[in-house]
């Protein structure tokens, strides 16, 4: 397991309370059968599992986040997030980690990385104006890369549970790192794009 943070802490804001425990099953082998219609695949693949909890959700002058879990070429994985401030700002305590090819991982403070959105996608059923692409550039290590949605709607709306309408999806990526090519998968969470997140008073 990688613990992100301060060995599993990872600080969301300033004030006591504004902090989750935070650790990643980065690259776990899975297999099983898919079934569509009257068809049955035998799939397999490289699963990544989060465990997260906190007393809190966000701040109050902190709107959403963005972040992303990458499976890279060469057996490194990237998480990072953004988190976005209502004054269009972004917090400093946004943060991420690299985990390295032996499974050791390195803590990324905000100064440590860019990610710079290089299209958009407007959903007709929520009105939310999404990022839909990304440049992510990770300065000290000499990482470049490009993200990219595998599908631009991937957006969740959920009036039946936490009643948050929201983006989740897969992406696909394509860079460089100290020069070499690299590929690679993950998921991207986009949140408070279509209002401010909050969840309902049961859900907290």
């Amino acid at each position: 397991p990688v613990l992100h943070g301060n060995r599993g802490l990872s600080r969301k804001g300033g004030a006591p309370g504004q902090a989750s425990y935070y650790s990643t099953l980065t690259r776990l082998s899975s297999q099983g059968t898919l079934n569509l219609g009257n068809e049955t695949f035998t799939v397999t693949g490289s699963s990544w599992m989060d465990h997260e909890f906190s007393s809190n959700v966000l701040s109050t002058d902190q709107i959403g986040w963005d972040w992303m879990g990458l499976q890279l070429s060469g057996n490194r994985e990237l998480m990072l997030y953004i988190l976005r401030r209502k004054d269009g700002s972004i917090d400093p305590f946004s943060s991420g980690t690299l985990v390295r090819q032996d499974g050791s991982s390195v803590h990324l403070p905000k100064e440590a990385f860019v990610i710079k959105p290089k299209d958009f996608w407007e959903s007709k059923a929520s009105g939310a104006r999404y990022p839909s692409g990304w440049q992510v550039d990770i300065l000290p290590l000499g990482i470049s890369l490009h993200v990219t949605p595998n599908l631009k709607n991937q957006e969740l709306m959920t009036p039946q549970s936490t009643q948050v309408t929201y983006w989740e999806g897969s992406v696909k990526v394509k860079g460089t790192a100290h020069g070499e090519m690299v590929t690679g998968s993950g998921y991207v969470e986009l949140t408070g794009y279509a209002g401010e997140f909050e969840l309902t008073p049961q859900e907290k």
